[in-house]
């Protein structure tokens, strides 16, 4: 495990420049996968899978939209992959490109990613043009996706750790080099450990459903 004081270093040991290409599968707006490897979209931030816009006075699921128009610009043809830095989760993060096409600058020029002006300006442009014709996401009502973040993390850190809304025990933790690890009541680190559901931690009922699920158990 990579402790807080090293990770800024290790991040900067990380080599940048390495490519991926191969058929890509889509996990949300901006995140896909290839060869088993997730890709993070570089400087583009997505609605939340969990996140819905309204549309006309009505609820809209745009993040299921925003990753139904990814796959569909895919569309199954190879996916070029550029990597350009190492994310908190262990993710690549890259520009990617059908053939010559920039599929970052697609998704916000089309309106189903904002820029993410958080980690870069790359994108700044295609989010002008996308907002100023009203396509995507900008014909409705939604909240910036890191907002929406925070005020999820917000609300589950004041609903209490104790006990997911499940009523089941076993926390299902993501470490900082992305190692996927369970705790059950009564382990060295069970009461210490928070779980996000924003970051893809989750809440198991049995020790089974976490080992099918790709956790581990903590080795304390």
């Amino acid at each position: 495990m990579i402790h807080k004081p090293l990770l800024f270093l290790y991040l900067l040991l990380i080599p940048l420049g390495k490519t991926i290409e191969g058929q890509a599968t889509v996990i949300d707006g901006d995140t896909i996968e290839i060869k088993g490897q997730r890709i993070r979209l570089h400087g583009i931030d997505a609605p939340e899978s969990s996140q819905t816009c309204t549309l006309d006075g009505k609820v809209w699921r745009c993040s299921q939209q925003a990753a139904l128009q990814l796959s569909d610009m895919i569309n199954k043809r190879n996916v070029r992959c550029e990597q350009k830095d190492k994310d908190y989760y262990g993710r690549l993060v890259c520009e990617c490109f059908v053939g010559k096409t920039n599929i970052n600058a697609w998704l916000v020029e089309n309106g189903w990613a904002v820029a993410y002006r958080k980690y870069s300006t790359d994108f700044v442009t295609e989010e002008a043009n996308a907002r100023a014709a009203d396509v995507g996401i900008w014909k409705s009502k939604f909240d910036n996706p890191e907002d929406y973040r925070k005020r999820k993390k917000a609300k589950s850190v004041t609903a209490g750790q104790s006990k997911s809304v499940s009523g089941c025990e076993i926390k299902g933790n993501i470490s900082r080099n992305g190692e996927k690890m369970y705790h059950v009541s009564g382990g060295k680190y069970y009461s210490q450990t928070k779980i996000s559901t924003d970051k893809g931690e989750q809440w198991f009922c049995t020790e089974e459903e976490a080992k099918k699920a790709g956790w581990r158990l903590s080795r304390e």
